[in-house]
This record gives C-alpha cells, sequence and structure tokens, in this order.
C-alpha cells in the first residue's frame, strides 16, 4: 500500500487527493473481507509515509482543495473551482465511472462542449451532482452495498441535495478513521502481517550509489558525480521501523524495499536495522543466479524449484530471508482476471497454484509469492474486484492442500532454505533501474538532488565549526569522500538544530522514488506537471530551510511537456519610461512578445501568476516588461521577480516586491553581487513591471542570442516562470531590431 508525499513542504496543502480517495475505496475493504475467511492469512505492506497521511486525514485536520471543492456549496462555486472539478471529478477507472450514469453523462457533456462551455452552461444541480458522485465513485464497496445512507445515495444517482452531500461527507470521516485500526486488530488476531518500506519510498540501492545501475545496464546515463550517500538510505529504514512500531504496535519482522529494489549493500543496512526478511521479483532471482524462468504451455516456470522457495541471503555473519514473486501469477491477478467473470478468475488461480504444488519434485512444498500493488489491480475489476477475492479465498479456505500464510509464517516453514552469498542489485521492473535513472530527466532530477543534498552537507559541517546554520550538528553524518559521497552513520536527530533538521526532512522526501516514476518515457498521468511541482518543491525546502537561496533551476520544470506559447518578435526600437504603467499606446508598440497559452496545462497543476511578457531593445538599454494576472498577483503581497539572462554569462536580475511596492533589487552577474545596481538597472511595479537594462551589462560577443527566463518565487519556492518550457530565444542583429552579437 503506497502513496506519495503529497503534501506541499509549505502550505501545507495536499496537491492531489489519491491517498484519501485510495483510503475511501481500498485500504479498509482489502483487510476487511480477509475476517470472512480465517484460515487465509496475508502480508500488507504499508508504506509509513502513506500511514502517515492516512492518520491526518482520519483526524480531519487536513487541507485539501478538491475535498474543499467537492464539499463546498455548489451555488457557491467560483469559475476557478468549477474548472478544477470538471479536472478532478473523471479522474477515475472507465469502469468504476460507468456505474454512475450521471457521471458518466456529465463527463460526456464535458468532453463535447469543452471547459470553458461546461463553466458557463451546467446547472447548480448538475454541479451539485457532479461533486456529489465523484465522491460516491470513491466509497469503499461494503458501504456501498450495506450501509444505508451511501446505499440509498447510490440508488437515487442523481438530483442530489446539499443534505446528501453532508450525509457523505460524515460517512468519509468514518470510513478514514477505520482504515488503520482495522490492521491493527486484523494483525492482533494473528491473520496479517504487515510489513514496510523504506520511509519516503527511495531506491535504496540508488541512495548508496547511483553508479549501481550500470550492473544492470551498463549503457544507461548517470549523474556525474555520483549520488552516494549510504546513511540517507540507513536513515529512511531506521524511521520506517520506529514509525512503524509506534503505529502498529511491534517492529515489522519484513521489508518490501520500493519498488522491489535490492543489492548487497542496501540488504546489508536492512540486515543491520533487524529485518527479517525481504521481498522482490523473480527476475532479480534470475540474474542473481544466472538462469532464467520461462514459462510452459501451463504457465509452470523452467527452473521451478528455484523460484518456489524462500532464499537465505548471507552477508558476513548476517543473513535475511528472501522472497521472490511469481512474476506471472502476479501479473495474472494484476492485468488479466479483471477481464473474466469472478468464479472463472478465481478458479484459475488456484488451478494454477494446486499445479505448481503437483509438480514439486516429491517431498517439497511449493511457496508461491503473490505479489501486487495494494490497489491498483481493483480499479479495473467488477465491483472493485471484491467477488474475486471472496471466490479465490473461499477456494484456499477449503483446499487442506494449500496454506495461504504470511511471510514471516513460510519463512518459519521453510527451515532448509538454500544459500545466496550475494543479490544482483535490479528492481522488480526489467531487473534493472531504467525507470528512475534511465533518462535525461531522470538525471537531471538526481542532479538537483545531488546538488541539494551538498548544500545540506555544507551546512552541517559549518555547524559542526559553529561557523553557520543551525544550533547544533548531526554527531554521525561521517565526512565525505568527495564532492558528492558522504559515508558514515545516520544523522541524530536529537542534534540537528531546527532549520538543519526541517532541511534533512526536505532531503528525505525529495529521495522517494514517485518523482523519477514520471520522468522519462515510462510512465505518464494527467498529474505529471504537479508531480514535477512538488518535486521541485521538496527541494527548493532544503535550500529555505538552510537559509540559502533556492537555485534558478528549481523553477524549470523537469518534465518537458510542451507549452503552446505565442511569439511575435520585435518590429521597432522602443524608448520606455519606467514606471510601472503603460504610459502611452505607443511605449511598447513593436515590442517583442511572448504570452503562455494558459489552457494548455493551467489545470495540471502549472499556477500562472505571469501573464505576457515584452521586451525589445533601444540605443542603451535592453527593456522588459511582464503583465501580471491581476486576480492571482493580488493573492501575493509579498514576492520575487527572477530575471535571468544569459550572454558569454550569467546575469540574474532579483526584484522583491512587498505590499504591492518594489522594495529591493539584486543583480548578480557569475554569481558576484554587483555593488550600486541602480546605475544599471532601472524598475518599477506598479499596474505591469517594467525593467530597464544597461547595454554596459551585457557581453554579445561573438552571440547570435541572447537568452532570458523570468521566474516568480514566493517564500522561496517558485510559482511561476515564462516560458514555461524553458528559455526565451531572442535573435540578435539590427535586422530584429536588436543590437549587434559584439
Amino acid at each position: 500500500m503506497h502513496q506519495p508525499q503529497y503534501r506541499d513542504p509549505v502550505t501545507g496543502r495536499y496537491l492531489l487527493p489519491w491517498t484519501r480517495l485510495h483510503a475511501l475505496k481500498d485500504y479498509w475493504g482489502m483487510v476487511k473481507i480477509l475476517a470472512e475467511f480465517p484460515r487465509v492469512h496475508a502480508t500488507f505492506n504499508i508504506v509509513p509515509l502513506l500511514a502517515e497521511q492516512i492518520k491526518e486525514y482520519a483526524g480531519g485536520q487536513f487541507n485539501e482543495p478538491w475535498f474543499e471543492i467537492a464539499f463546498a456549496p455548489a451555488a457557491a462555486l467560483t469559475k476557478e473551482q468549477k474548472r478544477e472539478a470538471l479536472e478532478r471529478a473523471f479522474q477515475v477507472s472507465d469502469a468504476n465511472l460507468q456505474r454512475r450514469p450521471r457521471l458518466a453523462e456529465l463527463q460526456s457533456r464535458a468532453r463535447s462542449s469543452g471547459v470553458e462551455a461546461c463553466v458557463a452552461q451546467f446547472s447548480v444541480q448538475d454541479w451539485r451532482d457532479l461533486q456529489l458522485l465523484s465522491q460516491l465513485v470513491w466509497m469503499d464497496e461494503e458501504y456501498l452495498q450495506n450501509d444505508p445512507v451511501v446505499k440509498g445515495l447510490a440508488a437515487k444517482e442523481e438530483n442530489f441535495t446539499e443534505e446528501d452531500k453532508a450525509a457523505l461527507l460524515a460517512k468519509q470521516h468514518e470510513l478514514l478513521a477505520m482504515v488503520l485500526p482495522e490492521y491493527r486488530q486484523a494483525a492482533a488476531r494473528g491473520q496479517i502481517e504487515i510489513s514496510t518500506t523504506p520511509y519516503y519510498h527511495p531506491i535504496l540501492p540508488l541512495l548508496c550509489d547511483t553508479d549501481i545501475a550500470r550492473v544492470a545496464n551498463p549503457h544507461t546515463p548517470l549523474p556525474y558525480p555520483a549520488f552516494r550517500y549510504p546513511q540517507d538510505a540507513r536513515e529512511q529504514l531506521a524511521r520506517a521501523r520506529k514509525y512503524h512500531e509506534e503505529t502498529f504496535g511491534k517492529a515489522p519482522a519484513g521489508l518490501w524495499p520500493s519498488e522491489g529494489s535490492v543489492s548487497d549493500e542496501a540488504m546489508e543496512i536492512a540486515m543491520e536495522q533487524g529485518f527479517q526478511w525481504f521481498a522482490t521479483d523473480e527476475g532479480v532471482l534470475g540474474r542473481t543466479r544466472n538462469i532464467g524462468f520461462w514459462r510452459d504451455a501451463g504457465g509452470y516456470p523452467e527452473n521451478g524449484p528455484e523460484l518456489y522457495t524462500p532464499w537465505r541471503l548471507k552477508r558476513g555473519e548476517r543473513e535475511i530471508r528472501g522472497f521472490f514473486r511469481d512474476h506471472y501469477l502476479s501479473d495474472l491477478v494484476g492485468f488479466v482476471y479483471s477481464r473474466m467473470s469472478a468464479e472463472a478468475a478465481a478458479e484459475d488461480l488456484h488451478r494454477r497454484i494446486r499445479s505448481i504444488g503437483d509438480r514439486e519434485p516429491a517431498g517439497r512444498t511449493a511457496t508461491v509469492s503473490l505479489i501486487l500493488d495494494g490497489e491498483n489491480a481493483w480499479e479495473y475489476y467488477p465491483g472493485n474486484g471484491r467477488e474475486f477475492l471472496r471466490r479465490f479465498y473461499g477456494r484456499v479456505a477449503e483446499d487442506t492442500e494449500i496454506c495461504a500464510l504470511t511471510m514471516s509464517e513460510a519463512a518459519d516453514a521453510a527451515k532448509d532454505a538454500p544459500a545466496l552469498e550475494g543479490i544482483f542489485p535490479a528492481s522488480w521492473i526489467s531487473a534493472n533501474f531504467d525507470v528512475w535513472i534511465g533518462h535525461s530527466e531522470d538525471v537531471r532530477a538526481w542532479d538537483l538532488l545531488r546538488e541539494a543534498r551538498e548544500a545540506f552537507e555544507r551546512a552541517v559541517q559549518r555547524a559542526r565549526t559553529g561557523d553557520g546554520a543551525g544550533t547544533a550538528a548531526p554527531n554521525a553524518l561521517g565526512e565525505k569522500k568527495h564532492a558528492s559521497t558522504a559515508q558514515g552513520g545516520m544523522p541524530n536527530r536529537a542534534s540537528l538544530g531546527p532549520d538543519l533538521e526541517r532541511a534533512y526532512e526536505a532531503v528525505l522526501a525529495a529521495e522517494g522514488s514517485d518523482w523519477c516514476w514520471w520522468y522519462g518515457p515510462e510512465h505518464s498521468s494527467s498529474n505529471d506537471a504537479e508531480f514535477d511541482e512538488l518535486y521541485r518543491k521538496h527541494l527548493a525546502e532544503i535550500y529555505n530551510a538552510l537559509g540559502e537561496h533556492a537555485p534558478d533551476a528549481l523553477a524549470h520544470p523537469i518534465r518537458r511537456a510542451p507549452e503552446r506559447g505565442r511569439r511575435e518578435a520585435p518590429t521597432a526600437h522602443l524608448s520606455v519610461k519606467v514606471d510601472g504603467r503603460e504610459s502611452s499606446y505607443f511605449e511598447w508598440l513593436g515590442a517583442g512578445l511572448y504570452s503562455s497559452d494558459q489552457r494548455t496545462s493551467a489545470m495540471h497543476g502549472r499556477i500562472y501568476v505571469l501573464g505576457d511578457f515584452h521586451y525589445g531593445f533601444g540605443a542603451d538599454h535592453f527593456y522588459l516588461r511582464v503583465d501580471p494576472i491581476r486576480d492571482a498577483i493580488a493573492e501575493m503581497p509579498e514576492f520575487q521577480v527572477r530575471i535571468t539572462l544569459w550572454d558569454t554569462r550569467e546575469t540574474r536580475i532579483t526584484l522583491h516586491v512587498e505590499e504591492g511596492k518594489l522594495t529591493g533589487c539584486v543583480v548578480e552577474q557569475s554569481g558576484i553581487c554587483l555593488l550600486h545596481p541602480e546605475t544599471l538597472v532601472s524598475a518599477a511595479y506598479d499596474k505591469v513591471l517594467e525593467v530597464s537594462l544597461a547595454r554596459e551589462l551585457f557581453d554579445l560577443h561573438g552571440r547570435r542570442d541572447l537568452l532570458v527566463s523570468i521566474a516568480l518565487w514566493k517564500g522561496g519556492l517558485p510559482v511561476d516562470v515564462i516560458p514555461g518550457e524553458g528559455v526565451l530565444e531572442i535573435a540578435l542583429g539590427e535586422e530584429n531590431f536588436a543590437w549587434e552579437g559584439e
């Protein structure tokens, strides 16, 4: 069971609602159903970060915009809230959406008419039905079938009232509060085991050393220098064990390393932490043993006896049991059985498991590991997969030759498990790490993470010597081998000053695997931009906590989704009076223009504050003008505008605005702060932002273009940037009404 950290590190707002929605639809019912089959034992892996978010939702003290919109009075919805509702309401599997004909009808209207037409034309009743059905479609199957309130709302289908919404709201709170207690109860009666994952769901082998990815794929692109912080891997595991014990009452015996990612170094750390078993995929075992598991016509793998047994991974004096996922059977559950009837699917899976046992050599017991994502598969099953699970569990419970065990029970039952002296470094996906480090976007993300981690390390060293941030230093971060390597133990949280502790928390959050899951070509969703934004916010939070300037690179998306911006080249030279307002119609006539198409991505997480960008050249000055979006900028009494220009050097102008007034200007060139910037830069902010840059600020020798980027920052975090897809290339030369490259 896993969801990443959706909470904005500064505002505390949940930018995406998936933890709440899956807690309502999946997590409670999946363990609740087991109580009907006492002979069936199972292991549930809960990522600590998921449990932390469920606790916050269960307590009712959470800040989630989609939740607020869904339960706001329909008649009071703003246009922006209506746009957001049209974006969020239909983000559900087609199987679940089609169960609600009224919701499917509203989706059809939105697709055919377009968002803006729906914003203008939907009635209050349309909005109220959309609000309630968008939440009802995520309610647990047990509630839909048995709870009088939820069952009644499902039967009503449309023409809902505000009182109906209030009743569903109360049921959501009730169900959210039941999730974690249900797991504790099932564990207490011995029917389930709860295992854990490193706290923020990082890829442990890559935290230890990103160069390890070359073992599985010698051609994968890698960050340079490498990221090597094994002490962070140790900290992620230590925090997971501590949080798990606090939440569920006992330390976890087992570990699902994030994405089944293993290496010798990562597993040695797991052994040191006291874990007794781990699980990963058959592909890792195959590469470790240099064997294959090709299936015959009946689905039985070559080298089956090696797959259907736990192994003992030995490292020095320690050892840990390893379970290897039957990829074929697990994928049948994940991707195939949803297209069959519940009875046929359950019968097929039961038959295949019996067949494996029948094929084992005499006297041997087959240990078959079925491992899959906790919630994803059921999206595509009729009735959220509950009928399939009931029929399958029933068959297993009645079969005296099959025992459904927890991982720890299976480890205890396999006293003569064979030994491995090492394990191949890989994940469950294709037995490599390509999803998280195999593309230029991944490498860029790792480079930015390494730079932020190094900034934290420098702050720790300064604190140790009494020369900088923090009130006290971690006592065991260790010394660096080189600029990107720090060996040693984990930080002692008690000895971290508050700023350093806040920074380190952001480091650990940024190390989560979910960010790189969405970079590169392998995966995409409607929320790519939000994941990208969240990742960069966590990185910016590191610098903010350290009291350092977050690099401009964090204002620019890593994932390069195309943005259709309108561009117009200059048609005249300019002479501008810098006063923060358009003094006359002719003042900016003939200026170049960049205007973003706000419809292309505004519904996918990007916040628009900066509007049109005008620019042009005079005899001795380069002029820029940014038209803010008035409603958006009005909500920001304090912000910074960073203008970055690249000729043969990098020049950055940082303008500070407080209470609508320009209060400061800092000019840096090649990293050096210039004295008396007012002699080179003139700026004014009123209705618009106008800036004049003196020609002597530039070095255009041999240049054919000037590169420009403008970003708005608030609270140390990037809010908006133009152009959204990179930098604006401004052609030089008299034919372009610009200066010549000297």
